[in-house]
């Protein structure tokens, strides 16, 4: 299993954090779920972080069995779609970069 990060580096613009979200969550999220082959989308909203910390107002993490079907959901139209957006969304709301890291997933329960 393997997850793709999305790590949203930088800062939403002042007054437009409850804006952001809601963009994220009913515009980006439904088309985030539609992936092919994903397993588990996760959402994440920063509310704190250390002193000195870099800020990362949104994570989003999509878990995918192997890294096949990964490649073939970021060609889909469904990650056309959401990437045309995200830029939508961010130049309103964001200041900063994002950029993508790709993880093995090891759980221990």
């Amino acid at each position: 299993m393997i997850t793709r990060f999305a790590l949203f580096e930088g800062s939403i613009k002042t007054g437009k954090t409850d804006a952001f979200r809601k963009a994220v969550i009913d515009r980006l999220v439904p088309l985030w779920r539609q992936f092919p082959g994903a397993e588990d989308v996760r959402v994440m909203f920063s509310d704190d972080r250390d002193a000195g910390a870099p800020e990362f107002p949104l994570i989003l993490a999509v878990t995918y069995p192997d890294i096949a079907t990964m490649t073939a959901a970021l060609d889909s139209p469904a990650r056309h779609q959401s990437k045309a957006l995200t830029g939508e969304i961010t130049g309103e709301f964001f200041e900063g970069r994002i950029h993508h890291h790709v993880t093995q997933a090891n759980i221990y329960p």
